[in-house]
């Protein structure tokens, strides 16, 4: 596992205490921001709930995992909660399209764990490598695969299959099965689940990568 860094760890409070409300706050109001400016970008006018966050962090096994990628964490609200789950020595790599969350997530994470990148999923072998990380053991992704064009959805689903450690786990947060539509033919049938204390309620899909 790569040394910790000092760059990263200017970056990036300690996760593993609650949020404060002012950060909270400070989430709900950028995301409302993106909502207004890019309503299909961003899908949902409030960020996901803490109990749809925690129900994933568990699906995906993020306290057994090394490497964590999370794609899509907004403002940051579900990756301080993948923080709290993760083990000291593991990195958590966070993926986002819209420059302002990545700004904010920097801003508002100094967590020494925390790699964060504004970029597309698409370009995950890239992203993984230019931190040096390993094959992750858990994927998780909040991204609306519903509004963005279904080619774009096809090469990220390739993109997280191929990057995937053997046994890891892919966890997907979705409103619609667009999703699935996406993934299957490269990891198979998922297991679905729903988390109805979120707004909108979201189906939650598990893939496991055959050893």
């Amino acid at each position: 596992m790569p040394p910790v860094d000092k760059q990263a760890s200017s970056r990036t409070a300690d996760s593993t205490r609650p949020m404060p409300a002012a950060n909270a706050l400070a989430d709900a109001v950028e995301f409302f921001k993106a909502f207004l400016g890019h309503p299909r970008r961003t899908a949902s006018i409030v960020p996901s709930s803490n109990r749809l966050i925690e129900r994933v962090a568990r699906q995906a096994k993020v306290g057994e995992a090394a490497c964590v990628v999370e794609l899509g964490p907004g403002t940051g609200g579900s990756t301080r909660t993948l923080l709290g789950r993760m083990g000291p020595r593991s990195r958590l790599l966070a993926i986002e399209m819209n420059p302002a969350f990545h700004a904010h997530l920097c801003r508002h994470i100094p967590d020494p764990r925390l790699r964060a990148e504004c970029g597309s999923a698409e370009d995950l072998a890239e992203h993984l490598a230019a931190h040096r990380l390993p094959a992750p053991d858990a994927i998780v992704s909040g991204i609306p695969f519903s509004t963005m064009p279904a080619a774009t959805g096809e090469r990220i689903a390739a993109a997280i299959a191929r990057c995937l450690a053997p046994g890891g786990r892919f966890v997907a947060y979705q409103w619609t099965p667009s999703v699935a539509e996406r993934t299957t033919p490269h990891l198979g049938e998922p297991r679905q689940e729903w988390e109805l204390w979120n707004l909108p309620p979201m189906r939650v899909y598990t893939w496991v990568k055959p050893s």
